[in-house]
């Protein structure tokens, strides 16, 4: 299943509008939360084909919402990158571990994300 709606988690307007545009201009449908309540909300609400989820957040940070998302029977087949500033290898893991398929350090290249994307069947 090609990959077409992709909802980006940020609570940063300039990144959730560095994000779009990069994703719009490459032909996807793109929604936007700003934290990771109004993540899951929108997710419940109209599943995505993909999320692009930051970590540090107000409320829920990115690792806690990737997890809820990984458990959850209804949502664990939406395929989720991290797009984080947190550049540690560490990081990397542990958002693997929550259940990410992907994760990119900010800034995101765009052909880096736009590789990924295709990768997941994009």
């Amino acid at each position: 299943m090609a990959i077409q709606r992709i909802l980006i988690v940020d609570d940063s307007p300039t990144e959730r509008y560095y994000l779009t545009d990069i994703l719009v201009k490459n032909g996807f449908s793109v929604s936007t939360a700003e934290n990771g309540e109004e993540a899951l909300a929108k997710i419940k609400a109209d599943k995505p084909q993909l999320i692009l989820m930051d970590v540090v957040m107000p409320g829920a940070n990115g690792f806690q919402v990737t997890r809820s998302i990984a458990r959850d029977p209804e949502l664990q087949d939406v395929p989720v990158i991290i797009c984080s500033s947190k550049n540690q290898e560490t990081d990397r893991i542990w958002g693997l571990r929550q259940g990410a398929k992907d994760y990119l350090v900010k800034p995101v290249d765009a052909a880096a994300l736009l590789a990924k994307i295709a990768a997941l069947g994009g």
